[in-house]
Order: C-alpha cells, then structure tokens, then sequence
C-alpha cells in the first residue's frame, strides 16, 4: 500500500493506507497476548486439540476483523463480529489455563 500510494510515513491522506496501517496496528495490540495464551496452555500440557480450537478461533476473529476494516466503506458488523471472537477467544484462554492448571494440580 505504501509503494502503491508512494508514502514513507503515516497514510498520507489515503483511506485505504490508513485502513490497512489500522488493521496491522489492531493486529499487533490483540495477537500476541493470544499466542502468549495459547503457548502457556500448550506448555502446561493441555491436549493438542484444546490448544488448536482456541488457535482457530482467533485467526477467524482477526480475518473477520481484517476483512470488515478493510472493505471501504468499513463493514461495521463484520468489525464488531471479528473482535467478538478475538475477545472471546482471549477470555477463554484465560478460563482454560485456570481450569487446566487447577486440574492438573488435583490429578
């Protein structure tokens, strides 16, 4: 986008560079924290498939988001959908961990 609009810095005042440069940033702020999670999941020895559903999960979600960010005029349902499983996802995650380190504990 950037080599297409011939911009080094900032959008430039292209709307799609400022959509794209805002799905990458969005990406950045939840990603991690999920492959934080999912890695803490794996490496407290949850089965592979409790590790690969939530993983799942979370890709849709950011491709769901990517898609309505990136659809001009933005696609507000397909936003507010993609961060419904992105959060979803995060605060299960967390439920999981908890769960399976307690249950890891008591067996």
């Amino acid at each position: 986008m950037r080599r297409k609009n011939k911009v080094s810095l900032g959008s430039g005042g292209h709307e799609d560079l400022e959509r794209a440069i805002r799905a990458q940033a969005n990406f950045s702020e939840y990603v991690p924290i999920g492959i934080i999670l999912l890695a803490c999941l794996e490496l407290n020895g949850a089965p592979w498939w409790l590790v690969l559903v939530p993983g799942i999960t979370l890709i849709t979600g950011r491709l769901i988001h990517a898609k309505g960010i990136n659809t001009p005029p933005p696609d507000f349902s397909l936003r507010i959908l993609g961060m419904k499983f992105t959060f979803n996802t995060l605060i299960a995650l967390v439920v999981l961990n908890i769960s399976w380190t307690i249950y890891q504990l008591m067996h």
